[in-house]
């Protein structure tokens, strides 16, 4: 069985309408659909938005499933200026760019007391991806970065450090969080953004606009690499 993950119940309407729905179950106002997507068996469910939530429902599914393999998709913000919206990356790895204790001796990223910072995907599932051939939209490899802040265009210079520093492609608010929690569980991940703003402070008109497109893409995506599970 297989997770399929994204913030917003909007990112999974393509995959919803691929899916044969089998059974719905409900806990504490989160909704999981349960049946089979490209021959596999697969719970499709939204984690609400942020980093906090997003980790307590992916543990709390991982607790309950125990899938196969996590995968996590949805939008994200650009940090490369090469990428157009509608591309799609997906991550080689992600960190939170937002988890700080470099006074206390640990790099940026890093969680306290542990050796965690970068949360490398899984090679395969990566690799399944990066062999899908979409038409009219590039899919490329990059770093995503996560972080509890929607980026605009006045926080661009405070936050050059994310790609000068952290190397980052694009800029999302759950990705890393996920990770961590699948690689701690030992569960094979992988998360795939498309871009649907620059964050520049235009995501408003872009992110709505833009939405019910980058489902589709997404869709497409996840279909495809269950196929070929």
């Amino acid at each position: 069985m297989y997770l399929v993950l994204a913030a917003l119940a909007e990112e999974l309407t393509e995959l919803l309408s691929r899916a044969s729905i089998e059974a719905v179950e409900r806990w504490h106002g989160f909704t999981f659909h349960r049946g089979r997507l490209s021959g596999k068996e697969v719970v499709i469910a939204r984690t609400g938005v942020g980093k906090s939530l997003s980790a307590m429902l992916a543990q709390h599914l991982i607790d309950r499933y125990r899938p196969q393999a996590l995968l996590f998709s949805g939008i994200a913000g650009a940090l490369r200026p090469q990428l157009e919206i509608g591309d799609m990356v997906v991550a080689r790895d992600c960190l939170q760019y937002d988890l700080d204790a470099r006074p206390a001796g640990f790099a940026l990223g890093q969680v306290p007391f542990t050796d965690i910072r970068i949360i490398a995907c899984d090679e395969r599932l990566r690799e399944i991806a990066l062999s899908f051939q979409p038409a009219g939209y590039r899919i490329t490899e990059g770093r995503i970065l996560t972080g509890d802040l929607f980026l605009t265009r006045a926080d661009r210079e405070s936050h050059r450090y994310l790609v000068e520093e952290l190397e980052g492609t694009a800029v999302e608010m759950e990705g890393a969080s996920v990770g961590l929690v699948a690689t701690i569980n030992e569960t094979p991940f992988l998360l795939v953004r498309v871009i649907s703003d620059r964050a520049d402070g235009a995501a408003s008109v872009d992110f709505a606009r833009f939405l019910p497109e980058a489902s589709a893409r997404t869709g497409a995506l996840v279909a495809y690499l269950l196929a070929r599970l």
